[in-house]
């Protein structure tokens, strides 16, 4: 392969262009292309910065640094892009949906496979520790219609901000975790706990990161649901209490408007006792979702 020359030597003024027009041999034109606008926002980043010697290498040491506390488990890149609202800019740009459709939120680090299926009204909380919750709603799609046999599988932190995962041995496998399928009018209930905010990870670089920017690690308090039926777009979302101290601040950019709830404290004797609940009172959250269909399947 023969190469042509670059447009010029490197300047300070013309370090884009050059660098670019290396790339003019890529074997993918989607790499070049996403290459190509990597350099010339990075390059115009580093002119309006003018860092020091010793600045850039603290940024090469972070990034280092940050790849360091990757592993199986761990996955510091993907929290350094949460904190920085890209995973949620990423998702939300390939989640766009007719208006009216339930919004997407990010994933999170704790989905696992293998979730038991439940019949409706099920208590998730295995372990009997937290305030008790009912959360009920119905399935729609976006003309209104209900949807039957909607796969919706739920997972959350307990009242103290752990998943079961974080906590073997303490808590039960699977708690507050449950598959549940959609009846004929499209609706949905199950049992759980009142959840509580917690903290993302803060003993790596991104921790240090968030402290020194004076910013908390906090996402505010959250049920987990992933909505699945065929002919329709999944939808990986949250629930949020619009009580929780972080509801407007949450450290990776999480919340929409459109996915906080009505938390309700009920203390009616009858409805606990019919509930099977044995405090004095619990929580009731009643949450409505649209699915909107496949572009393909319209």
């Amino acid at each position: 392969m023969s190469f042509k020359k670059p447009k010029a030597y490197f300047t300070e003024a013309n370090s884009a262009d050059v660098v670019t027009g290396q790339n003019i041999h890529a074997k993918n034109k989607r790499l070049e292309e996403v290459m190509g606008s990597i350099t010339r926002h990075l390059h115009a980043a580093v002119k309006e910065i003018e860092p020091t010697q010793e600045e850039w290498m603290q940024a090469i040491e972070f990034l280092t640094k940050t790849g360091q506390m990757c592993d199986d488990w761990r996955q510091e890149y993907i929290l350094l892009s949460d904190i920085l609202g890209v995973s949620m800019l990423v998702d939300a740009i390939n989640s766009r949906r007719p208006v009216g459709a339930s919004e997407n939120t990010v994933l999170g680090p704790f989905h696992i496979g293998g979730t038991p299926e439940y019949e409706m009204g099920t208590n998730i909380c295995l372990d009997g520790k937290g305030e008790d919750l009912v959360v009920r709603g119905r399935v729609f799609d976006t003309e209104g219609n209900p949807l039957e046999g909607v796969k919706i599988d739920v997972w959350q932190a307990n009242d103290e901000g752990f998943y079961d995962v974080q906590q073997k041995g303490i808590q039960p496998d699977f708690n507050l975790r449950g598959v549940f399928r959609t009846g004929s009018d499209g609706s949905y209930w199950f049992k759980a706990v009142k959840p509580k905010h917690y903290s993302i990870p803060t003993d790596g670089p991104v921790g240090k990161l968030l402290e020194d920017l004076g910013r908390h690690p906090y996402r505010p308090a959250h049920l987990h649901y992933i909505l699945s039926k065929d002919g329709f777009d999944d939808v990986t979302t949250h629930i949020f209490d619009p009580n929780d101290p972080y509801i407007d601040s949450d450290s990776v950019f999480g919340v929409k408007e459109s996915l906080i709830a009505d938390f309700r404290k009920i203390d009616d004797p009858q409805k606990l006792n019919e509930l099977e609940f044995t405090g004095s009172f619990y929580w009731d959250v009643e949450f409505d979702f649209v699915l909107a269909k496949k572009r393909d399947s319209v």
